[in-house]
């Protein structure tokens, strides 16, 4: 397994610039640097060759994470929205492409986080959502990306909300480049098992995300982590995991994932540093068996 973690559990906005982390992960112990997909049409083509090369060179492997926005995303009922969001996969593909990176994960079917105050069409969303990721992943697998669909919680999504489902919708698409992610976040939600959902996903995880139940660093919570560990190596899964903690209010990332208080107790950089650097320890411990 390769061990990372997503950029803005250090900022209070997804579009930070996420050179600066990469030596940083690197100088922590961490393999990959996950960063957000959404920014990375406003790069400059120097920008891209630039993180690009940084990467390599700190010898960080770089996946992305992206929740298409409610303007641009595959399965609206309105076909302009639809276009405008498989032209917007088509220029992140490119770049993504560009930057090296492989594995785009994330709630790619729909749009996040979804207004439930607005009425819900399940089984239209659903049948868009696979007409659209069909539709998209032979330019994903041109671009030498796959897609990895993440099963999120029923509060910010409704599409696929389990493994089951998960494993139901990528059996459905039937392409190589389209996985199912996992995050023991959402997990802790709507899963009755996290070993029993981790085996049924089987072959179909492509990648997978970490944090505690309340969005801390994993080892600081109550997340059943050896049933994880014992869960990822029967399958014997070899992939990324790529803890996603968030713990500062404030800004576009505090407000998106709720954070409404300060989870790391008043942490300073060197602290959160510290913090994750002890959790990357104990995930390596528990979780990697091979």
């Amino acid at each position: 397994m390769k061990f990372g973690i997503y950029y803005p559990y250090w900022e209070r906005e997804w579009s930070g610039d996420c050179r600066k982390y990469i030596g940083k992960v690197a100088s922590l112990g961490f393999d990959i640097l996950e960063i957000a997909a959404q920014h990375v049409n406003a790069y400059t083509r120097a920008e891209i060759a630039d993180i690009r090369h940084c990467a390599e060179d700190n010898g960080i492997i770089l996946t992305a994470g992206l929740g298409p926005s409610q303007d641009r995303y595959l399965s609206s009922p309105d076909a302009a929205v639809r276009r405008a969001g498989h032209a917007f996969f088509e220029e992140v593909l490119t770049n993504l492409g560009e930057l090296g990176i492989t594995t785009l994960g994330g709630g790619l079917y729909s749009y996040w986080p979804v207004d439930f105050s607005k009425p819900v069409d399940r089984s239209g969303d659903r049948a868009r959502a696979l007409e659209g990721i069909t539709g998209i992943a032979d330019f994903a697998g041109d671009c030498g990306v796959t897609l990895c669909l993440e099963a999120l919680n029923r509060f910010e999504n409704h599409v696929i909300n389990t493994a089951e489902e998960g494993v139901a919708f990528v059996q459905e698409v039937n392409k190589p480049n389209v996985k199912l992610m996992l995050d023991t976040f959402h997990m802790n939600i709507e899963e009755d098992s996290f070993g029993g959902a981790i085996r049924l996903a089987g072959d179909s995880l492509g990648h997978f995300h970490t944090g505690e139940c309340n969005r801390r660093p994993p080892g600081r919570g109550r997340i059943p982590w050896s049933e994880i560990g014992d869960a990822l190596n029967a399958i014997g899964y070899d992939g990324a995991v790529v803890m996603e903690p968030f713990v500062k209010p404030g800004g576009g990332v505090g407000r998106d994932i709720k954070v409404w208080r300060d989870l790391s107790n008043g942490a300073d950089e060197a602290a959160m540093d510290q913090a994750v650097k002890e959790s990357l320890a104990f995930s390596r411990y528990v979780l990697d068996r091979g």
